[in-house]
């Protein structure tokens, strides 16, 4: 098997990625950088998220194990303590695959489209005043949005920045977006829908930027500002992101630990 490490970057992490290869040396296992069968992340979730866009091309051919050195990762299955076991179970056992589904993000511009994937949201804000786009759903106008921003999650991300803004938690055997709203305008003048929704695979949201603006987009944990946006259309990817589970700890366990349990 070839697998590689990605570590947060603090001394711990780093100790335990070095500990992580000798122990896989002793195992049998490969390192391999650029085309690795599971990919170990050592952190925390940020971490996995930065291993998920470092290996975004190769989604549907590697799976991920998460590794938490500090509070419960929801991403992370084990802890530091741990560490000789998952690498004996590696090298021994085949892994069951659990499969969760990723946005599509595909951002049209004045010049080209761009195409993201996200595995916990994607947002959308207003930089300088209150963001105003419409939103369509498959191809018809919905509403015309006023205010700070809209979230648009993944059933695995609706843990994250989605629940904070009152979005419901989404099973990832679900196949869904969940689009939230970020302290919208609802007045006499302007009106939402006030709530979230989910939208099932092979439904789609466009938003449309009705006005000059710039906009700060944000995928995962990667920010880009861009003042030439005509439209954003997110789906549920025909693509998705697999863990590598050598133990179970089902969904709902993870969040009673995350959010319950003290």
């Amino acid at each position: 098997m070839k697998y590689a490490v990605i570590d947060r970057g603090d001394q711990l992490s780093k100790s335990l990625a070095e500990r992580f290869h000798q122990l896989a040396a002793e195992r049998g296992l490969t390192r391999h950088d650029d085309m690795p069968d599971i990919i170990v992340s050592i952190g925390g979730d940020g971490t996995l998220l930065q291993a998920f866009h470092k290996y975004t091309d190769r989604v549907t051919d590697v799976s991920f194990v998460g590794i938490h050195t500090g509070h419960l990762g929801f991403y992370a299955d084990w802890k530091a303590d741990e560490l000789e076991t998952l690498v004996t179970l590696m090298a021994e056992e085949t892994p069951h695959l659990v499969r969760y589904p990723l946005a599509e993000i595909a951002v049209e511009t004045d010049e080209q489209n761009y195409y993201y994937l996200a595995l916990n949201e994607f947002t959308l804000k207003g930089v300088d005043a209150t963001l105003v786009v419409q939103l369509s759903v498959n191809d018809e106008s919905f509403e015309m949005f006023r205010g700070d921003g809209i979230v648009i999650s993944t059933p695995s991300g609706s843990t994250a920045y989605n629940k904070s803004v009152g979005g419901a938690i989404v099973h990832p055997s679900i196949e869904s977006l969940q689009i939230a709203e970020i302290a919208s305008i609802n007045n006499r003048v302007y009106r939402t829908l006030g709530s979230s929704f989910l939208l099932p695979q092979h439904h789609h949201c466009d938003i449309i930027s009705k006005k000059e603006q710039r906009l700060l987009l944000t995928i995962d944990h990667l920010s880009l500002q861009r003042t030439d946006i005509r439209s954003i259309r997110c789906s549920v990817s025909t693509r998705k992101v697999s863990f590598a589970r050598y133990r179970p700890f089902p969904f709902w366990n993870r969040v009673r630990d995350a959010f319950v349990d003290m």
